[in-house]
């Protein structure tokens, strides 16, 4: 791999700690549905898997993206694709699909705090680059 780094000093989307806790929740999610009944493979399970995956895929490309603008909009993004998974959550706890998993919350709850420290982050370095030239 390229020792190039972004404008935003990170060599590789992987040294995000954003990624490695979304990436480490999706592949959770993806254990969580296993158990989930067969008839909800196209329903529920497809729709938490499919916003669990979207969430390190948006900040692995918003971290190629050329701008810190258009790396806030990717994690922004991926923010909401958070807030579909958890409500997503909620209705599989809701329907009895998820047991033993209250730690689940918690992550979600840390991953939040990545992303909007992230995009502030993004925001704070724009607006004082502009600023200054």
């Amino acid at each position: 791999m390229s020792e190039r780094r972004s404008a935003f000093g990170v060599r590789n989307y992987r040294e995000l700690v954003a990624w490695q806790v979304s990436f480490a929740l999706a592949r959770r999610i993806y254990e969580i549905t296993e158990a989930f009944p067969r008839n909800e493979m196209f329903g529920l399970t497809s729709q938490l898997r499919r916003a669990a995956v979207s969430i390190p895929s948006n900040l692995a490309e918003g971290a190629g993206r050329s701008t810190r603008k258009e790396f806030a909009h990717f994690v922004t993004m991926a923010r909401g694709s958070l807030n579909e998974m958890e409500t997503q959550v909620l209705l599989a706890k809701e329907l009895g699909f998820v047991q033993g998993a209250d730690d689940l919350a918690l992550d979600i709850e840390r991953l939040f705090a990545l992303l909007n420290g992230l995009r502030n982050s993004l925001n704070a370095q724009r607006i004082t680059q502009n600023d200054h030239g």
